[in-house]
């Protein structure tokens, strides 16, 4: 059994670090952080454009500092027309650089730090695709839900929750679209934006900078395949384990059965039988005898004419065992060769057969030798691969 444990302990270390690996991919994977800024290791690829109220004939203007390690813009609003509007735009592109709609169902967090001189209140909108209304490219048409945030001289950071958006109203009636119906697909986007409110100062020059853009969120397929790959990791190895375990430990009961054969023990003796008359009858004896249930020390030394104090010096000497354990030691082994090669006997029909009249003391006996009930060590056997008894 010594084998089987080492080679459990083994397996068992070797499957928790595959184990912790695999958790700690499918962790890193399950819980996104997706950089937009420096633009060039941006998780998604993007190119930054501005827009304002001049095609509406409107004075406002929007000057880029930096759009690539941070968004660093500069916004003037004119009082020139009604809803002055400045803003600053992250539109999605493909590989080859053509405007795309990205999938950001997974992300339910934005988080940035801002910083505006002076004092502000800002804007950030997300432009998705309306299956209804959506014509590519016209921005106008998008659904656009937005959240607002105030900046100042100081740097704070802004976290964005990207699943309770507000629509605006404006874009509802301009649609003639119930009230009611305010949701968004973030699986379609078409750009997000940084823009002016109706509380942004008017006629000075506004900087905006920001920086630290991350979009955060859960992809929980991951969690279910890891989920998924370890039930089935540790079910095989349940099912290896409860049969290497019931290999291991039949094998290591037939070494037992065989090594306390009575023949065996007996032919293994130190002494020759044939010189000490005593020793042979004794042994001879028992090994013949210890079926009958009324065998007892009085008994055996009245049959062969030795005291019962020799009869248990001679056992203690040869054998180490005393005249009540040395006859349990034959019925025992005896029983259990029965309980190996005849599976059509029962339990209690075996205990009977080896000289035991209880059987509920035969189960406790042989238990404390094997480790195991009888029923259990039946079991094993009938369980047992033939390959394996050679």
């Amino acid at each position: 059994m010594l084998e089987f444990y080492k080679k459990a302990l083994l397996v068992l270390l070797g499957l928790l670090i595959v184990s912790a690996f695999a958790a700690y991919l499918c962790v890193q994977r399950a819980f996104l952080q997706w950089p937009l800024l420096p633009a060039d290791t941006s998780a998604i690829p993007w190119e930054a454009e501005t827009e304002s109220d001049r095609n509406r004939g409107g004075l406002s203007t929007v000057e880029i500092h930096d759009a690539s390690y941070s968004l660093d813009f500069e916004l003037f609003l004119s009082p020139a027309v009604d809803y002055a509007q400045a803003s600053l735009s992250l539109v999605f592109k493909d590989q080859s650089g053509e405007p795309t709609l990205k999938d950001l169902a997974s992300f339910d967090r934005l988080t940035f730090n801002v910083k505006c001189a002076p004092s502000n209140v800002l804007g950030f909108t997300v432009f998705t695709f309306d299956r209804q209304l959506t014509e590519p490219g016209d921005y106008f048409t998008y659904r656009a839900p937005s959240a607002y945030f105030s900046c100042s001289d100081q740097w704070r950071e802004v976290e964005v929750d990207l699943t309770r958006l507000e629509m605006p109203q404006w874009w509802l009636d301009a649609f003639e679209i119930d009230l009611s119906m305010k949701g968004y697909d973030l699986a379609k986007v078409a750009k997000v934006m940084f823009g002016s409110t109706f509380q942004s100062p008017m006629e000075t020059d506004s900087r905006v900078q920001v920086n630290e853009l991350t979009l955060h969120g859960r992809d929980w397929r991951y969690m279910y395949l890891l989920a998924m790959l370890l039930l089935v990791a540790w079910a095989v190895f349940g099912v290896w384990l409860f049969r290497q375990h019931t290999k291991a430990l039949v094998s290591d009961l037939r070494s037992k059965l065989h090594k306390d054969r009575p023949l065996v023990a007996y032919q293994q003796l130190s002494v020759e039988p044939k010189r000490d008359k005593d020793k042979d009858a004794i042994l001879r004896f028992m090994a013949t005898e210890y079926s009958n249930p009324d065998l007892n020390l009085e008994g055996m030394g009245a049959a062969i004419g030795v005291s019962r104090t020799k009869i248990n010096d001679i056992l203690k000497a040869e054998l180490g065992f005393t005249f009540t354990g040395y006859l349990n030691k034959l019925r025992l082994t005896e029983a259990a060769r029965l309980l190996a090669e005849a599976p059509e006997a029962s339990v209690s029909e075996i205990a009977y057969s080896v000289g035991y009249k209880n059987v509920s003391y035969f189960n406790k006996l042989f238990k404390d030798e094997y480790s195991c009930t009888p029923r259990t060590f039946k079991s094993l056997y009938e369980k047992a691969p033939k390959d394996s008894e050679s």
